[in-house]
């Protein structure tokens, strides 16, 4: 799969996020550089609290994590070159961020 290259979008409605122009994939994770658009303050801090949650103990914080997870969902989407994906699990640190998408919903 050949996705060295490509520019991913992540949008929240019609406002940018930023791009993630990918440099590394180890399927089904693709990562890259992120360079944020003018929508990215408006989540930046939903991404760090997610992150810290995840490098906490996962018992402990799996709720919260889930929670601050699904706001990240309800307030961005992600489109691959082809269009918007279904399904998608984002990461954002700085200047990465990493991923994994579904065309089709997740599996509970």
């Amino acid at each position: 799969m050949g996705f060295d290259g490509e520019v991913w979008q992540v949008r929240s409605g019609d406002e940018p996020v930023g791009g993630i122009l990918i440099d590394e994939a180890d399927f089904p994770w693709l990562s890259g550089r992120f360079t944020p658009g003018p929508g990215y303050d408006a989540v930046r801090d939903l991404f760090a609290r997610e992150l810290a949650l995840l490098e906490r103990d996962y018992d402990e914080v799996w709720e919260a994590w889930e929670a601050a997870y699904d706001e990240i969902r309800r307030r961005v989407s992600l489109s691959s070159p082809d269009g918007p994906v279904a399904e998608f699990l984002l990461h954002i640190e700085g200047d990465r961020a990493w991923f994994r998408w579904s065309d089709e919903p997740f599996e509970e």
